[in-house]
């Protein structure tokens, strides 16, 4: 299926998830693999809920009419994420940083809910997976898309930049939390500033 016929699938559901817990009716699934879980197998469990489809990329799971087969379904999530914020006119606004965050997302939404209709990362949900569930929530009245950006090693923000394609970027604060993961307290820097050289590339 390409993607502008997926796309058809998911204008007819309500909401994307990626848990079956959290599935409502009429929802698009999409089903995730990781290094210890298939979210393929699940598959049946997410329709039996009451979701529309479900986006799988095991054959093995498959469901007449039910479910939509891919190659990746996480690249699948992210294509269409990336097909529907081309379609709506939402500025994008992505924050990042060592620390502060996600008090930093919800200062902003507080302040620019008062006078637009905005939609923010809900909880802690900024990686690769994250991001783009956040960025199909926007609607066509929606006016700024808050969205929050966490990386733990070199090249994360800017793969998130690439999935969410922000307008404006705000970076909070650059520490050594989670140095580990950069090498040093330099490669962290260099990592932030990743936000910093997508958007100066685009003016």
């Amino acid at each position: 299926m390409d993607i502008h016929s997926l796309y058809g699938k998911f204008l007819e559901c309500k909401s994307v998830s990626t848990d079956t817990r959290h599935i409502q009716k009429d929802d698009l699934f999409v089903a995730l693999k990781g290094e210890h879980f298939n979210g393929n197998k699940f598959a049946k469990a997410a329709l039996d809920r009451g979701a529309k489809y479900a986006i799988i990329d095991d054959e093995n799971y498959q469901i007449p009419g039910k479910t939509i087969l891919c190659n990746n379904s996480l690249a699948c999530l992210q294509a269409l994420e990336k097909t529907h914020r081309h379609k709506m006119n939402a500025i994008v606004l992505a924050i990042t940083g060592t620390n502060g965050k996600t008090t930093s997302k919800e200062l902003t939404l507080a302040v620019l809910n008062s006078q637009y209709k905005c939609i923010a990362t809900e909880g802690n949900l900024n990686n690769h997976i994250g991001v783009p569930l956040s960025l199909l929530r926007i609607q066509k009245e929606t006016e700024y898309a808050i969205i929050e950006m966490g990386a733990n090693h070199p090249n994360e923000i800017q793969l998130l930049c690439e999935i969410a394609e922000p307008d404006y970027g705000v970076i909070t604060n650059v520490g050594q939390a989670h140095i580990e993961g950069f090498g040093s307290f330099e490669g962290e820097k260099k990592a932030k500033a990743e936000l910093y050289n997508y958007l100066n590339s685009k003016h």
